[in-house]
């Protein structure tokens, strides 16, 4: 089992920033991939980024060049830097990790921290 907790989030005005973190705990040590996901209200759920234990990133197109993806393997956290916010980012983001597939585990999902972006 993995525990995962969130922290950051909130609202703040278009153009501004926020900091997400996520801490796994528990079974951790096949964990490969951690990132992030969003789901607005009535939409999907879609990627906004991953970052694997290799540290190979991937965004989402929407936040490409905006957001920042970070890892530090030794806390076993996952950091996300927003910035240049805009109102289409409001969601829901939910910390994600996945374990290698040898391990044979499923993934894991965090409770999900609300992101608002209004003027």
């Amino acid at each position: 089992q993995v525990q995962l907790v969130e922290s950051g989030g909130g609202s703040v005005q278009p153009g501004g920033s926020l900091r997400l973190s996520c801490r796994a705990s528990g079974e951790v040590f096949t964990i490969n991939t951690m990132g992030w996901y969003r789901q607005a209200p009535g939409k999907e759920r879609e990627l906004v980024a991953t970052i694997t234990n290799s540290r190979d990133t991937e965004y989402g197109e929407a936040v490409k060049g905006r957001f920042t993806i970070t890892r530090d393997n030794g806390r076993m956290s996952v950091d996300l830097q927003m910035n240049r916010l805009k109102p289409d980012d409001t969601a829901v983001y939910l910390c994600h990790v996945k374990n290698f597939q040898w391990s044979g585990l499923p993934d894991y999902w965090g409770q999900g921290t609300q992101v608002t972006v209004s003027p």
